[in-house]
């Protein structure tokens, strides 16, 4: 029996739902330990001793999750040749842990595990310990994640790998309890059985890393036609089949907004005249919004709704979802009119700059779920407390409106909606205020205050948006604010910096961070009409295409495409939280076509929307972002030039942009020369062109 296949008998199936995973384990992926002790017995290892006194090397680290461990037992490195060098020269097998710093199961790994003197020595005798912020570093995030889902069937964090000093992996999972319970591996016998094979039966663990590896290594399918398979109308019926029509959402519990979803089935609605695809969205962000997954007292979103209602969320906010959240809000406004749209996407940005902004202009990255220790804390009320702050009469007004019982409606206490009832929060405005304030001084929320730039890019553009549908100056003001920023801290030249905290950037840059930067820069431009936004998301896309093109099989790597440290350079097509890089970088070049006419752009975005249609082909409705792209691409907005009389009528035209429209202002009375003297739109739409006018009908 090989030393993986005796690990693997040795750790029988069971379930575990991992809540800081979108995912649940099926049953048969999941291991518990039987004879751990048995196997650490027969590897002749030696009993739990003394704590080794040696230092963590996690103090200097700029990561709040590595930050979190610098004063653990545990003799954590950062990743860093030093590390796995340590690790060849001592003859000992890595332990990798990823995770973020406001993931609740992160903090009871670390609680139960991390900060435990037995489990620390374990770690410190039989293994090179290190951690990874998945945020910092995206590129070993996803390559270990997919070693996970291979192992296990699933993933999530906090993620755990045991591989070799040259990055191999044998042996993946996520949480483990520190003892066995409920079925689940306890994580010291683990430890001591990986430990007592390492020793014992080494050549079949390699066997087992080449073969992971060797199974992971991607095969390329060919360039696909976009329009071949029909794929935008077989994601609107998968979204069909699966959408909640009473309670709003997709699929059962947990429901998660992915939001670039909702953003696609708007677009399709209007450019193909599908109500039964607005419906979708309307219901989703309604319920949303009257949910507990949105914060009544505070504004902004929550990661995602344990049940099916939007009712109890996983507390932690993510400035990504407020992000996407906040454009998806601001389309449906733009397309319905919809006051509630507009107040969401307005309050979430609210909470934003007063919540989640650095004094520089930045955007910080998440706010925990936990406070004391108890998820989900902050955010909950009792009854007596909501009387004992606004008063009896107001007290019991507000209860009623809100869903506030002595009972409570999770776990003894509540969680303020409008599920239940016909108010409206602007009823009730000041007395939320109020509850806001007496929360902030009962508990305290982690900030994990790292400065994303892919994340700021989201965050960018999502303001510039909702400046086009408000026409509130402030978000655009903040916009520009956040862009000058990640200019001065996290670019040097074309060169961007994934992360930036404490005065100090990363090393490296990604995919994503060029994707969604220019994705920013071109809603700049579309907020502004300042061409210097657009020639720098040129300049980004042209960057994007040296640095990370897969020149011989289409698409784009995560990492320098001939750069990568990993066994792996991944390829994201496949939206999850956040769009793929691809796919944005796929929605740049239709927008650069568009706003340029330039053939290059034409033929990369002919090229990118091939090469996701063949991705997208098995399951469309898992590719928003690159369905929304070819909707712009096969359905372009207007084409709007302006021929200026004079600057002061640019500033007019700049108060009223539409959301979507390819906008370019010029001064070139020869080839567009001015209608009875005045500034003059020329307006072409489906191919179209209108007779020149004095004014914009379409706003």
């Amino acid at each position: 029996m090989s030393a993986l296949a005796m690990i693997r008998h040795n750790l029988q199936p069971d379930k575990h739902n991992n809540a800081d995973t979108q995912t649940t384990y099926p049953s048969g992926q999941i291991w518990r330990l039987i004879s751990g002790a048995s196997l650490w017995k027969a590897a002749g290892l030696p009993g739990a001793g003394k704590e080794e006194n040696m230092s963590n090397h996690l103090k200097n680290a700029t990561s709040p999750y590595l930050l979190q461990h610098a004063e653990n037992p545990v003799d954590w490195y950062p990743w860093c040749g030093e590390a796995f060098e340590k690790a060849r020269r001592e003859d000992k097998p890595i332990f990798l842990s990823v995770g973020y710093s406001t993931c609740h199961w992160c903090h009871v790994m670390a609680h139960e595990s991390f900060e435990n003197p037995e489990t620390a020595e374990i770690l410190n005798r039989h293994f090179i310990s290190i951690k990874v912020d998945r945020e910092q570093r995206p590129d070993i995030d996803s390559v270990y994640m997919a070693v996970c889902q291979a192992f296990t069937g699933s993933g999530g964090w906090p993620m755990s790998i045991f591989m070799t000093w040259d990055k191999k992996p044998f042996l993946a999972g996520t949480y483990f309890p520190v003892h066995s319970r409920q079925g689940m591996p306890g994580f010291a016998d683990l430890l001591r059985a990986v430990a007592g094979q390492w020793n014992g039966r080494r050549g079949e663990l390699l066997d087992s890393a080449d073969q992971i590896i060797k199974l992971l290594k991607p095969s390329e399918a060919p360039c696909g036609n976009p329009d071949e398979e029909n794929l935008c109308e077989r994601a609107v019926q998968i979204f069909a089949r699966s959408f909640d029509s009473a309670h709003g959402g997709f699929g059962p519990a947990p429901k998660f907004p992915v939001p670039h979803n909702l953003l696609f089935l708007t677009l399709y609605a209007a450019r193909m005249d599908r109500p039964d695809a607005l419906e979708m969205v309307e219901k989703t962000l309604t319920q949303m919004r009257r949910g507990g997954i949105f914060d009544q007292i505070g504004h902004g979103f929550c990661r995602y709704s344990t049940d099916k209602y939007f009712l109890v969320p996983h507390f932690e906010k993510m400035l990504y979802d407020n992000a996407l959240l906040i454009l998806a809000y601001a389309a449906a406004y733009a397309l319905t009119r919809n006051s509630l749209y507009l107040d969401t996407a307005e309050k979430t940005a609210q909470y934003v700059l007063r919540e989640m902004t650095a004094p520089e202009g930045g955007f910080y990255s998440a706010q925990d779920a936990d406070s004391e220790g108890v998820e989900g804390k902050y955010y909950t009320f009792t009854r007596d407390e909501i009387i004992a702050v606004l008063g009896e009469e107001k007290g019991r007004g507000f209860s009623e409106a809100f869903d506030i019982t002595k009972r409570g409606n999770f776990e003894g206490v509540n969680i303020p909606n409008l599920l239940r009832s016909k108010a409206v929060d602007a009823a009730w405005e000041k007395e939320a205020q109020k509850l806001y304030s007496y929360r902030k001084n009962r508990a305290r929320l982690h900030l994990d205050d790292k400065i994303l730039t892919s994340w700021n890019a989201m965050m960018t553009a999502a303001l510039c948006a909702l400046h086009r549908v408000s026409g509130d100056g402030r978000y655009l003001r903040a916009a520009v604010s956040a862009q000058r920023f990640l200019e001065e801290n996290a670019a040097h030249g074309l060169r961007l910096r994934t992360c930036w905290r404490d005065g100090k950037a990363s090393d490296q840059g990604f995919l994503d961070d060029y994707a969604f930067y220019a994705a920013a820069l071109t809603e700049l431009y579309h907020s502004t009409l300042d061409r210097r936004y657009l020639e720098k998301a040129r300049a980004l896309c042209e960057e994007a295409v040296k640095r990370f093109s897969d020149r011989q099989n289409g698409g784009f790597f995560l990492t320098d495409a001939n750069n990568t440290e990993l066994f792996m350079n991944p390829k994201e097509s496949y939206d999850g939280a956040v769009p793929s890089g691809n796919a944005v970088m796929a929605y740049n070049f239709v927008r650069l076509y568009q706003l340029t006419e330039e053939e290059k752009y034409r033929e990369l975005a002919e090229g990118q929307l091939r090469y996701m249609a063949a991705r997208a082909r098995e399951y469309p409705a898992g590719h928003g972002m690159f369905l929304l792209a070819k909707l712009i691409y096969d359905n372009p907005p207007e084409h709007v030039v302006i021929a200026l009389k004079n600057g002061a009528d640019l500033e007019k035209i700049k108060t009223r942009l539409p959301l979507l429209a390819n906008v370019i202002p010029v001064r070139d009375s020869l080839q567009y020369p001015l209608l009875n003297d005045s500034t003059t739109f020329y307006i072409c739409e489906n191919h179209v062109c209108r007779a020149p006018a004095n004014t914009w009908q379409k706003a």
